[in-house]
């Protein structure tokens, strides 16, 4: 039985997905977003819904399946940073 591409982007898709969870669950334990860059978390989060996008567009489980659960890891944790950044503001204006 020849190799499958298909098996190939499952591969990636599960390399690419696992490798984020530790950053994920570390982020959503802590809550603590200080040493995470805003303008890299936004730019990575667009780039995978952009990537996602494109797997539906061409019916590509593969990017699909790994995209969708790494826009959902990505966004958690850019909103835990947009959060903090929000709540950081309305800190030093107290303090001002």
């Amino acid at each position: 039985m020849p190799f499958s591409l298909d098996v190939l982007g499952y591969i990636a898709a599960f390399c690419t997905t696992l490798s984020f969870l530790p950053q994920a669950i570390l982020t959503i334990r802590t809550k603590d977003t200080k040493s995470l860059s805003l303008g890299m978390y936004s730019l990575f989060t667009t780039g995978i819904i952009l990537w996602l996008i494109y797997g539906i567009y061409k019916h590509d489980y593969a990017l699909i399946v790994g995209n969708a659960v790494t826009f959902l890891l990505a966004a958690t944790i850019l909103s835990f940073k947009i959060k903090s950044l929000v709540a950081d503001k309305i800190k030093q204006r107290k303090n001002s």
